[in-house]
């Protein structure tokens, strides 16, 4: 006979050869208590499968329902009267865990006969033996007092929950009997009574069919056979199993605020002040699902078969609490992110003062600011060299002098190959006591970390034969901080070199150093530095040095070079061929070089190739050569200001700048050398008259030279009308205020220039 669908027909099913009817008694409800079970249930009955602690969304749900009136926290909070006493509610609720993890296997695990189910979000513990051991520590003799008033809760539960009483009374009862108590110990309290009800029906519903013990409780309990009716109970227990998760859940936001560490986030101030307002009720609701929880289970006791199917509505009901507390999960995980980004705010001030107060310190070595601008802990090995990924400690460190490689994942690939030429060409020579580290500055506040950065971090990381940091999330936020407002780190890179002795700063960006002198630069000091530049000339080695060997032996030789550059293959063509022409008629054999032109390297690839083709001149075919080539000018420059020279003051500084500002303007340049000092340079239009005005300086220079005859006609041609453009990366806050023109000493007008790429 089928089941009527009608409300007012009672219950019943046919199971063979007999008809059952169950009539139901309608309950009554404390009127206080209906009204925040029908809030409770207004939520949305959600599949057990999604009822796990989602993350945080932008908007997390509202934790207490209009219901929740004053009335009622202040309720709630009268019964909260701690005297001081302190329980570890952490090694309790380890315990916890394990008789839930232990207790319900699931129906088809009972059948199976297989291990129980895993509450999901558990934490893993120690054996049995172990955590008692670290439990009776912990507790240090109040394990009686524990016990007793566990016991009680536990009786206030089974009695009240036996006879269909009213929920809310019965929360209230048990918040009273442990007002003592502080807020987490409560939950963790009634928890653990309920739990120990818990796990004693799952031990005899697993042993009901072996043990005769078992059997004999189960049948003085009445308590049905839970494998015979498997298939029946089964969503009442998974509904009570997904409410005992996220009872869990919410036990774990409430005991995590107690952990928050006092000394960097207070009770009384604005996040916790907030968040903890939010507790006693959240106390309530958790304790008030303990009761409900308790309430499902005592009912199976004395449940025949034919109630056992008429289960629904109460399944129905333990889903919506679930439900509630998912959301007070939600909302309590919400107000923790809050009180945690407030902790790393003061954590990230601490230690930003301790690097400063460690920079002004006196040191026995490098190692404690090396600990702390890399990794202050001792956990893991931080350090890794990069293109064979062998891990390190920071101890390779000790007593060398480092240097501190800063940059985000823009880094260009020229700069990385000929820096990793100068780090290998210095491992072949003993002497030089220095190691790279490469700290990867990203700013895990505003730059999302995915993947795709994963990836280019890994190539980067496998392009350096130096020492690099494991990882980007190693490095402290502070130091990040500390390296932008100390240091001047914008974005371009910078190499920190740090003294053997303390660590302290010996140059705050050597890498103008590294670009200028390779490894003659070591130990990369400012003294070393000043040493440098005080036996430096304006000369063609100084311009060239290592980029091109060819031009090195010609200028030992004395013979004439031209280099020259732009990105107008017209005017390439046509300077080209004049020059020849007039190399040929004044006697001379000269070296054309093509150095091209800076940030355009796709320009300039392809104006080699027509150079090349066309046979018009020799040129630096390799891209990295040309950009170490403008790299070098920049360095300089950079380098001379960092010394406090004066453009006007400095032959070699106006030189750079003339070079610098070819190299920024539209039109093509050349450079005209003999031997290794003797040289004279112009822009192109200077340059073409010139070369067509050849017979009217033909003789000065079969009398004195070729370059000195071309130095005395440039300057015949030069106007006080003149346009000069210079172009300087932003590197490190070097930018000078003032930068005055190489030609006529007035001061140049500074502009902004704006450039998403490379050509």
């Amino acid at each position: 006979m089928p089941a009527s669908n009608s409300p007012n027909h009672p219950s019943h099913f046919v199971r063979g050869n007999h008809l059952f009817i169950i009539k139901r008694k309608k309950k009554k409800k404390d009127k206080k208590n209906s009204e925040m079970e029908r809030i409770a249930a207004s939520h949305a009955v959600v599949p057990a499968a999604q009822l796990r602690v989602q993350p945080l969304a932008r908007r997390p749900p509202p934790l207490f329902s209009l219901s929740d009136d004053h009335a009622m926290v202040k309720k709630i909070q009268d019964t909260h009267s701690p005297d001081g006493r302190d329980v570890d509610a952490s090694i309790i609720l380890q315990i916890i865990e394990e008789i839930f993890q232990h207790a319900y296997p699931g129906v088809e695990d009972v059948l199976q006969g297989t291990q129980g189910a895993t509450i999901p979000g558990a934490q893993p513990v120690a054996s049995l033996q172990k955590l008692e051991e670290k439990a009776s520590l912990a507790v240090d003799g109040v394990l009686e007092g524990l016990a007793y008033i566990t016991h009680k809760v536990s009786c206030e539960l089974t009695c009240k929950c036996s006879g269909g009483g009213d929920s809310n009374a019965t929360t209230m009862a048990i918040l009273n009997m442990l007002s003592n108590y502080q807020w987490d110990a409560k939950v963790v309290l009634s928890l653990a009574a309920f739990a120990v009800t818990y796990g004693e029906f799952w031990l005899v519903a697993q042993l009901f069919a072996s043990h005769p013990l078992a059997k004999s409780v189960a049948i003085l309990k009445q308590l049905p056979d839970i494998v015979e009716h498997s298939a029946a109970l089964k969503s009442r227990f998974d509904a009570i199993n997904n409410l005992i998760m996220a009872v869990m859940d919410v036990t774990r936001r409430i005991m995590e605020f107690k952990k928050l560490p006092a000394q960097y986030i207070s009770e009384d101030q604005p996040p916790l002040s907030v968040a903890k307002t939010h507790i006693p009720t959240a106390v309530y609701w958790t304790i008030k699902s303990i009761v409900a929880c308790s309430a499902q289970l005592t009912s199976l006791l004395g449940m025949n078969y034919e109630i056992i199917l008429a289960t629904t509505v109460e399944t129905w009901e333990i889903t919506s609490t679930t439900h509630k507390l998912v959301n007070i999960s939600e909302h309590l995980r919400g107000e923790l992110e809050r009180c945690y980004l407030h902790i790393e705010e003061k954590m990230h001030i601490e230690y930003y003062k301790m690097l400063v107060h460690l920079f002004e310190m006196t040191h026995f070595d490098n190692m404690k600011i090396l600990k702390a601008l890399i990794y202050i802990k001792d956990d893991i090995l931080p350090l890794e060299v990069g293109n064979i990924q062998t891990r390190a400690s920071i101890e390779v460190l000790r007593r060398k002098t480092v240097l501190l490689l800063l940059s985000d994942l823009d880094v260009s690939h020229e700069e990385l190959l000929v820096l990793s030429h100068i780090y290998m060409e210095s491992r072949t020579r003993p002497e030089l006591q220095y190691e790279i580290v490469w700290l990867p500055i990203i700013e895990r506040a505003t730059v999302e970390w995915n993947e795709e950065r994963e990836e280019k971090f890994k190539e980067l990381q496998g392009m350096m034969p130096w020492y690099t940091l494991h990882h980007p999330s190693l490095l402290e936020p502070a130091v990040i901080k500390f390296v932008k407002e100390r240091w001047h780190f914008t974005k371009k890179m910078m190499l920190v070199a740090l003294d053997p002795q303390q660590g302290k700063v010996a140059c705050q960006n050597a890498l103008h150093m590294a670009w200028i002198w390779g490894n003659m630069a070591y130990p990369f000091t400012l003294a070393k530095e000043e040493s440098l530049w005080s036996i430096e000339s304006w000369r063609v080695e100084l311009i060239v040095d290592s980029i091109d060997p060819n031009v090195l032996e010609w200028t030992e030789q004395g013979k004439h070079i031209c280099l020259y550059g732009g990105e107008d293959i017209e005017w390439i063509r046509n300077f080209t061929a004049l020059a020849k022409s007039v190399a040929q008629r004044a006697g001379i054999e000269l070296h054309m070089v093509y150095v091209g032109k800076s940030n355009t390297k796709e320009r300039v690839r392809k104006i080699n190739q027509m150079i090349l083709k066309e046979e018009l001149s020799y040129c630096w075919n390799d891209p990295t050569s040309v950009w170490y080539f403008w790299a070098r000018m920049g360095s300089m420059l950079y380098s001379k200001l960092q010394q406090g020279r004066k453009i006007n003051e400095d032959k070699i500084m106006q030189e750079v700048v003339t070079m610098l500002s070819f190299d920024g303007s539209d039109q093509g340049w050349a450079l005209f050398s003999r031997g290794s000092e003797e040289m004279a340079r112009a822009k192109s239009n200077i340059l073409i008259v010139t070369l067509d005005n050849f017979p009217e300086w033909e003789q000065d220079a079969r009398d004195n030279g070729f370059v000195q005859a071309l130095i005395k006609y440039f300057l015949n041609l030069h106007t006080p009308q003149h346009c000069n453009r210079l172009i300087l990366p932003g590197i490190a806050g070097d930018i000078p205020e003032m930068i005055v023109c190489a030609e006529c000493g007035r001061q140049m007008e500074k502009f902004f220039m704006y450039r998403c790429c490379t050509d």
